[in-house]
């Protein structure tokens, strides 16, 4: 798949003309502008009647191109991503147009003689205008066309792109004017993947601002300040991606914040998760539509993201695929980081949430090794992690509700501060660190990462969301003790030597999930083999 030049066929011609849905196609790409093309009405908020007009002038070619005009390298809302050194190199290309203006209204233009001519352009602060990138000349190719690059833009921003244009003969009354793009950035950009957790399907109300500095490439190929539903299919041109309902709230704009207020600097975001997808569509070695989708929608940019924002797994209990969960997944990982040239790409994940369908064994079983699959991920895969979900409300029987979702991107922000950017955060979660039989009925389960104390919630032992599983079935527990970090379970019966351990495994795994007081519950697991004592 051929690279686009400098991300910028999202910023021409909406990214429309080589699809074929643009109301102009040759013609727009021709004379490609962010504004030359796509729903006019749709965009305009005005009366039918002026949008007729605005319509007509359209369809006659009609547009203000003299002066400076930016036709590639930079969009309104874009966030460009940051190299190793904190800068983006923003290159920049468009054409100018020498043009005499009437002293008298109604506007009439008339040619000037060409003669020497500078383009200028400059980055500048948003909010002070301050240059951060002085006014610098750009390259003049020939009569018409110019281009720039700035080799080092500093993470930060929000920025705006201003151009202008001197020639030999000005009198006053020739076109000097440059386009401009707004609310740009230079910070870290995160692709969201997965099925519809990630997505995101929560439709009760909770405080989730948009902010500026967090902003959202959208299906229509299009950056726009972040808002609920993140992935929304508006003029949609990935179609790869468009869903046969709307989404909703989703944790990544919370996520996303976190990070900006953390580190300075703005946030992007790229939602590529689609409803219902099994690992299948993700993994090029089945079917990787999803896959190939994803690389489409970052190519558009040129996006080499920061991290994978990865939440994903419940189509494969019902496709009863979970058994190869970790190898598919670790195959998309690898193919991802090929693609994209970043063999150290993190990829944030988050093990499955509870479901309230069933009671059925079956399933239980799928989703628990799924589960395990997320969790031996983070430790045989690298620069992979993993934070619970299991823990959390539900909007419906499946899909987190909006409060839940808030706490998935407050855990995923903290593991992205200590994966991505180095910082000493306590993000991991207590997991089994040994299993000990320690009589022919009782089971010692010692947790690592207890950094207060371990808390069943004083639930009965019935409740207790653990079973042992042996040749003979499975074992519920009958009582138990709690230590610091610590479970001492007694079970229904003595247990065999090939015993295992679940924990949190079941498709809902009860109201208690043993936590680290005051911190997050445990990840789940499932067939932990149990030692000898």
């Amino acid at each position: 798949m051929k690279k686009p030049w400098n991300g910028c066929w999202g910023a021409a011609c909406c990214g429309a003309g080589r699809t074929g849905r643009c109301g102009g196609s040759t013609a727009c790409m021709r004379r490609a502008r962010w504004t030359t093309c796509g729903p006019w009405r749709a965009r305009t908020g005005m009366s039918d009647g002026r949008a007729g007009d605005l319509d007509k002038k359209k369809k006659r070619g009609y547009r203000m191109d003299y002066g400076v005009t930016i036709t590639r390298g930079a969009a309104p809302w874009q966030i460009f991503q940051q190299g190793p050194d904190g800068t983006a190199c923003i290159r920049l290309e468009g054409k100018y147009h020498l043009v005499h203006l009437s002293q008298e209204l109604p506007l009439q233009f008339s040619a000037v003689p060409h003669a020497r001519t500078t383009v200028k352009a400059r980055v500048a602060l948003e909010s002070t205008g301050e240059s951060v990138v002085p006014w610098t000349e750009c390259t003049v190719l020939d009569s018409e066309n110019w281009t720039i690059t700035f080799p080092r833009v500093p993470a930060g921003g929000l920025y705006r792109i201003e151009t202008y244009m001197d020639y030999e003969g000005w009198d006053g009354l020739s076109c000097t004017r440059g386009d401009m793009v707004h609310n740009v950035g230079v910070g870290d950009v995160f692709v969201i993947a997965g099925q519809s957790n990630a997505a995101g399907r929560a439709k009760n109300p909770v405080a989730d601002d948009p902010e500026l500095g967090v902003h959202v490439l959208r299906t229509s190929a299009r950056w726009e300040l972040a808002t609920h539903p993140l992935g929304e299919t508006t003029n949609a041109l990935h179609v790869g991606h468009y869903e046969n309902h709307n989404p909703g709230h989703s944790p990544w704009l919370h996520f996303a914040k976190r990070l900006k207020r953390e580190l300075g600097y703005p946030i992007g975001l790229v939602p590529c998760a689609y409803g219902g997808a099994p690992l299948r569509w993700w993994n090029p070695e089945e079917n990787g539509a999803l896959f190939t989708n994803m690389l489409e929608m970052l190519a558009d940019y040129d996006i080499h993201p920061k991290a994978v924002l990865w939440y994903q797994g419940e189509a494969e209990g019902y496709e009863d695929s979970a058994q190869t969960y970790l190898e598919r997944f670790a195959a998309f990982v690898r193919h991802t980081r090929a693609a994209l040239g970043q063999p150290e790409l993190p990829f944030l994940t988050v093990q499955l949430n509870r479901c309230m369908e069933g009671p059925s064994e079956k399933l239980d079983r799928q989703w628990g090794m799924v589960r395990e699959a997320q969790r031996q991920a983070w430790h045989t895969l690298e620069h992979v992690t993993v934070v619970p979900a299991a823990d959390l409300a539900l909007y419906d029987f499946i899909h987190n509700a909006s409060e839940g979702n808030l706490v998935v991107g407050e855990r995923c922000a903290r593991a992205a501060m200590a994966e991505c950017y180095g910082r000493d955060v306590d993000w991991m979660a207590p997991e089994p660190e040994s299993v000990v039989q320690t009589a022919p009925d009782t089971v010692t389960v010692r947790f690592s990462r207890i950094r207060n104390w371990l808390n069943p919630f004083g639930v009965p032992a019935a409740l207790l969301p653990f079973e042992a599983e042996d040749a003979q079935g499975l074992a519920a527990p009958k009582a138990y003790e709690t230590g610091t970090d610590s479970l001492t379970i007694t079970f229904e019966r003595p247990l065999g030597a090939d015993a295992r351990l679940h924990g949190a495994w079941r498709m809902n795994p009860g109201a208690a999930i043993p936590s680290d007081c005051m911190r997050m519950p445990m990840l789940s697991f499932y067939g932990v083999p149990v030692e000898q004592g």
